[in-house]
């Protein structure tokens, strides 16, 4: 069993793979919701609060991107896309507005519940590095793993569960430059399907959300290896 008593809502215009994944997803001990658009998806959400949305990109009415891009306008809610083969470009608009990860179509039913599990499990392997529950404190950064907050200054800065995890993971090994493929590694697992594009993405997302409240050096690039943790003063990045 993966995530028992977890609430998911599986959003796809094909009964059949809502269906198929309903399966999947009940069989690994999660409970099931389903929307088969966009605006029945957002009513959805607030009908059922569910733990993690499976959201397919193409849709009637209204696609995944914007049921994205309005779930993200009022909180923090888990997001795994699901998209077709031939629009690379919208999963990678997905993960900038904020989507957790995607599974391509056609899928494995047990590579979503994996996926699913992975995001549940709530940054078990960023936690483990971090050594436990404490706060993580770097300068002006501040991480709470307990609450799953992360502030700067003081103030809140939101942020989804696998920035979170990415961010915690950095803060907590501050001397040490991570390639993707560790990054991946330590969030997930060795073997976890994720392109460098998409770790690419994350932290371009957290880079604009800190920039906004004037953290410009959140975290560095070292070229042609990978990231680590930024002075976090409020400098510019190196």
């Amino acid at each position: 069993m993966y995530a028992m008593g977890h609430k998911i809502l599986i959003v796809d215009d094909d009964p059949h793979i809502r269906e198929v994944l309903s399966f999947a997803l009940g069989k690994a001990g999660m409970a099931t919701h389903e929307a088969g658009d966009g605006e029945a998806a957002l009513a959805a959400v607030g009908r059922t609060k569910p733990d993690l949305v499976v959201l397919d990109i193409n849709m009637p009415r209204m696609d995944g991107l914007e049921v994205c891009r309005r779930l993200r306008a009022e909180g923090d809610l888990p997001i795994l896309f699901l998209s077709s083969r031939d629009d690379e470009i919208d999963r990678v608009v997905g993960l900038e507005l904020g989507a957790d990860d995607y599974v391509v179509k056609p899928f494995s039913p047990r590579e979503v519940v994996a996926r699913v599990a992975a995001i549940l499990k709530r940054g078990g392997r960023a936690l483990a590095e971090a050594g436990a529950k404490e706060p993580v404190v770097h300068n002006r950064l501040r991480l709470d793993p307990e609450a799953w907050e992360v502030r700067w200054d003081g103030a809140e800065v939101p942020v989804t569960v696998t920035e979170f995890q990415l961010l915690l993971l950095l803060a907590s090994l501050r001397s040490k430059v991570f390639t993707r493929d560790a990054i991946i590694d330590r969030l997930h697992g060795p073997g976890f399907a994720i392109t460098d594009r998409t770790i690419d993405s994350h932290i371009r997302n957290l880079r604009h959300k800190f920039a906004a409240v004037g953290a410009s050096d959140l975290i560095e690039t070292r070229p042609g290896v990978g990231y680590r943790i930024g002075r976090c003063l409020g400098e510019a990045a190196a």
